[in-house]
C-alpha cells in the first residue's frame, strides 16, 4: 500500500464518503459499528445507507479482520458483476487467490457463455479462477457454498433494488452480509 490517508470528520457517515469518493478506489468498513458492540446485530445500522451513498465498491469486514485466501463470485451475468471480474482481474487486492465464479437461480440462455468469458478474463490476468452453475435460489446456494466450502472473502452485486422495495421485501445483500460472516466486496 503506497500510503494511507486518515481524517477525522464530524456529520453523517455517508455525506462524508459521498464527499470523499473522488480519489477512492475501495471503501472499507466493519460488518457492525460501535453502537452494536452490545445487541445481537450481524449487520450495524449504517452498511446498506454507505453502500447505497458511494458509487465506488465497499469492502465490508468482519472483527477480527483475516486476508483472504479463497474466494467465492457471486456472478450474475449482470452489467455490475461483468464490470466487478475486470476489476477483481485488475485489482493487487486479489493476487494470487484462487477465485470461484458462482452462478445460481433460473438458467438463463447466456448464462454458461457469460460465466465463462468471466472465468476466462480472471485466468488471462493470472488467476486460477474455477466456474459453475448451480440452480437454486441464489441466497441458499451462496450461503451454502460459503459454509460448506471454506471461502473467506465474498465478491457480490450489491443492492440492485430501490430501498422502498427492500423496506417490504427485503434484501438480499443485507442477507447474505448477515448470514455469510466473511469478508464480503460489495460492487455498485
Amino acid at each position: 500500500m503506497e500510503s494511507v490517508d486518515v481524517r477525522l470528520r464530524h456529520g453523517d457517515i455517508e455525506d462524508t464518503l459521498t464527499e470523499q469518493q473522488a480519489g477512492v478506489r475501495l471503501f472499507v468498513l466493519g460488518r457492525r459499528g460501535t453502537g452494536t458492540e452490545t445487541t445481537e446485530r450481524a449487520l450495524g445500522r449504517k452498511v446498506e445507507w454507505v453502500v447505497r451513498s458511494v458509487d465506488k465498491p465497499v469492502l465490508v469486514v468482519p472483527e477480527p479482520f483475516q486476508a483472504p485466501t479463497r474466494v467465492l463470485f457471486a456472478f450474475d451475468g449482470s452489467g455490475v458483476t461483468r464490470r466487478g471480474v475486470g476489476m477483481v482481474a485488475d485489482s493487487p487486492l486479489f493476487k494470487g487467490l484462487p477465485i470461484h465464479l458462482l452462478m445460481s437461480g433460473k438458467p438463463e440462455s447466456q448464462a454458461p457463455r457469460l460465466l465463462q468469458e468471466a472465468r476466462k478474463t480472471l485466468e488471462a490476468a493470472g488467476f486460477e479462477a474455477t466456474a459453475a452453475i448451480e440452480p437454486g435460489d441464489p441466497q441458499a446456494v451462496i450461503s451454502n457454498a460459503v459454509r460448506t466450502q471454506g471461502f473467506d472473502c465474498l465478491v457480490m452485486g450489491a443492492y440492485s433494488h430501490s430501498p422502498w422495495r427492500s423496506l417490504f421485501v427485503g434484501s438480499r445483500t443485507a442477507d447474505l452480509l448477515k448470514t455469510s460472516g466473511i469478508a464480503t466486496l460489495l460492487l455498485r
